[in-house]
């Protein structure tokens, strides 16, 4: 094995006490005015502080002689082996020329490299402040900060009372100062600080769930997206995740991550897990406070915790009751529809009657309910073949247990048509409003008036004419054969007449009206939850095997109805012709039917044939059970797997609630029939976040217009009065828009 001379030398001189040892024969000793590095004491190679390509050289050159492992001059000099790798390539390629650095721009976090943040410890241990650190090494307090870890809500965990007096040098200007100052102040998109060692903690079980750390700087992507934080606060998201999971196992990614992180992937208008893989995983990150988001992988795994405790419907449940105690306003009139979610894979599903589509196909049957903005309160999972009748009935009782003793009215359309169904809900102590159903008799013209209800300071006019109806029930409801109800019928311009029903007496007639075609809103949310929050996709493979045991109705029958329909029909056309055969008939020629039938003898075998095939296939019909068991009908029918989706339908309906608050929030300011597509551009708007003195400081780029701007800046305004701390931390956050240059 060869020997360099250097490395057989004789130590004849001590290094310096402040050098750091590389090797048994090399150590290296860097300031403020450069570096140089020793071999068995002697200074061997020397540098000054802006010349990087004799600091590289050396590094080279003791890999080369042999004097220190390339790994340990790697870490001597704060660079990888790979980035030492290179160094030697290009020394070999083009000498000492090929070891220039070759500046290319700003490098965010590598502004700071190691011998900087030598200096930085340094002047930490000699007591300056960060301001004084700042200054002294050319930077912002931002890399020094980041070198010291003192970022986010950390050092006041701490207890670093230095952190807490010099707030606003954190960054760089004072609290109430908003000029320009503060871009200058902080990098522009700083990479987060990777978490290594609490990933190292989670990966065996001694981290419960990663602290948010937030990563200051300048023009950040979607960072405009934090401004739901506020609304999604009214929804109680958060809490209700809590109270029903509690937590999940540990883990760098805990249960408010993994909430936040459906909530923001929802309103980038990638609300499937699999739209983690189309975001920069920094870019999230730093929304959450995270060196970076979850994959798609621990995303699934976390949703798929969660879908294991069975608890999907209580998380509804629980925001249900919030919505209900933060709006109890907009609950006076509850909207229920059904709803058909289509289901296009492999699996056995039981079929329903898609209406949008007028067809039918393997779907999963749903009910939701709305407010009287047609916001989603709670959504339930329905049996296969389920009516909106026996839905209904089934939620009656939990509707009771949902709104106490209020007694709020319960809107639906014409699949609710049962007026025992009626009866039934106006016993259980509510009011009910739908559709007439069936042939109505027409209203003479006579009996319309003109009425008007104003809402919103909207006003409404129809044509509509008010009485009292009874209808039959279909069997005894409370000792009642005939239940009682009002109708109102309003007149179209075109002649058509629309009958509505309800028990609602001290409300007028326009009311009774508008409140029956408000019931669109809640087919608006059902259009925008499929373009916007996926609310029909398939969010799990996962599947359970159907209920077997259950009756369905028997497919030979309905096989042997068509046939019988059809067999009857010929039986029909064959006794027409034999009737135009007897009428054609001279008695004088077949005086009696004997000689009739025998002159008509193909009629006669054709009638005798139909009249003995439809007896055959009546006789079938009688023996065939209108029901079997599912086992014998479709013995691999399958249900898709509700948990997981009940989840994610929860997390989704409180943000399209929290994007609706948000959206009312702009009245005044900005028209209501745009302002979703304006909240649409804030959320994917980037900007500028810092912390100081307890508050998260977001701060966001002007908009595409300058009228947008605006408004935009008046939501600001709202949002920091409801001083929201960020969740899982005590900051409290602050918004606010850059200036625009079409603003004054």
């Amino acid at each position: 094995m060869e020997t360099s001379a250097t490395a057989l030398q004789i130590p004849f001189v001590v290094a310096p006490t402040d050098a750091r040892m590389i090797s048994a024969a090399a150590s290296i000793l860097e300031g403020d005015e450069g570096g140089v590095v020793f071999i068995w004491g002697s200074a061997a190679f020397a540098w000054d502080t802006d010349d990087e390509a004799a600091r590289r050289y050396a590094a080279v050159q003791l890999v080369r002689n042999k004097a220190a492992t390339a790994r340990a001059v790697a870490n001597a000099f704060g660079v990888t082996t790979m980035t030492l790798w290179r160094w030697s390539a290009s020394y070999e390629d083009s000498g000492i020329v090929g070891l220039v650095a070759n500046k290319k721009g700003p490098k965010g976090q590598r502004l700071v490299d190691a011998r900087k943040v030598s200096r930085i410890h340094k002047l930490r241990d000699q007591g300056k402040s960060l301001r004084a650190i700042a200054a002294a090494i050319g930077t912002s307090t931002q890399p020094v900060r980041h070198a010291l870890g003192l970022t986010g809500p950390r050092a006041a965990a701490r207890g670093d009372e230095e952190m807490q007096d010099e707030g606003a040098t954190l960054s760089g200007v004072d609290e109430t100062d908003t000029t320009l100052d503060v871009e200058r102040a902080l990098l522009p998109l700083p990479l987060p600080v990777p978490r290594v060692e609490e990933r190292v903690a989670a990966r065996v079980g001694l981290l419960d769930e990663a602290a948010p750390v937030f990563t200051e700087g300048a023009g950040l992507p979607r960072l405009g997206t934090l401004l739901v934080l506020p609304a999604l606060k009214t929804t109680g998201l958060i809490e209700a995740g809590e109270a029903v999971y509690r937590r999940l196992r540990n883990g760098f990614y805990g249960l408010t991550s993994m909430l936040l992180m459906m909530v923001f992937l929802a309103l980038m208008r990638e609300p499937r897990a699999e739209g983690a893989t189309r975001l920069p995983p920094a870019d999230l990150g730093r929304l959450l406070g995270l060196d970076r988001a979850p994959e798609v992988k621990t995303i699934r795994r976390k949703l798929a915790e969660m879908a294991g405790h069975k608890a999907g419907s209580e998380l509804v449940s629980e925001l249900a009751r919030n919505h209900v105690k933060v709006a109890p306003e907009e609950l006076g009139y509850l909207y229920l529809d059904g709803h058909v979610r289509v289901y296009s894979g492999t699996r056995d599903l039981q079929e329903a009657h898609v209406t949008r589509m007028r067809i039918s196909a393997p779907a999963t049957l749903e009910t939701w309910a709305c407010d009287m903005q047609g916001d989603p309160v709670f959504v339930v999972t329905s049996p296969p073949s389920a009516s909106l009748v026996s839905e209904i009935h089934r939620l009656l009782p939990e509707l009771r247990t949902l709104v106490g003793e209020r007694r709020i009215t319960i809107v639906f359309d014409r699949g609710g048509w049962s007026p025992g169904l009626f009866a039934e809900i106006v016993e259980a102590g509510f009011d009910f409003l739908t559709y007439r159903k069936g042939k109505c008799p027409v209203e003479p013209k006579r009996a319309f008036v003109e009425q008007t209800y104003t809402a919103d300071d909207v006003p409404h006019v129809y044509m509509l004419s008010d009485r009292m109806i009874r209808l039959r029930l279909e069997k005894s409801v409370v000792g009642k054969r005939t239940f009682t109800c009002r109708q109102v019928v309003r007149l179209c311009d075109n002649g058509h007449q629309t009958h509505i029903v309800t028990s609602k007496q001290k409300i007028s007639a326009a009311e009774i009206a508008y409140r029956m075609f408000n019931r669109w809103r809640e087919e608006n949310y059902f259009r925008y939850g499929r373009e916007h929050f996926a609310l029909d996709s398939l969010d799990s493979y996962a599947a359970d095997s159907d209920d077997l045991t259950r009756e369905v109705p028997n497919p030979k029958r309905k096989d042997i109805q068509t046939r019988l329909k059809k067999a009857r029909a010929d039986l029909q056309k064959a006794m027409s012709l034999m009737g135009k055969a007897t009428t054609a008939n001279r008695e004088a020629k077949r005086p009696t039917m004997r000689g009739f039938k025998i002159a008509n003898a193909d009629l006669t075998a054709t009638v005798s044939d139909a009249e003995a095939k439809v007896a055959r296939l009546e006789e079938r019909l009688s023996n065939t059970p209108a029901r079997l068991p599912l086992a014998e009908v479709r013995p691999n029918a399958t249900l898709l797997d509700e948990e997981r989706k009940l989840v994610t339908h929860a997390i989704r309906m409180a943000t399209y609630n929290a994007e609706s608050s948000l959206a009312r929030m702009l009245i005044g300011s900005f028209p209501l029939d745009e302002s979703r597509s304006l909240l649409r551009e804030a959320f994917n708007t980037p900007g500028d976040l810092s912390v100081h003195d307890g508050i998260l400081d977001v701060r966001i780029d002007p908009l595409s217009a300058p009228r947008r701007t605006r408004a935009l800046a008046a939501l600001c305004e709202q949002l920091t009065a409801t001083k929201t701390t960020y969740p899982g931390t005590p900051l409290v956050i602050r918004y606010a828009m850059k200036s625009h240059p079409g603003i004054s």
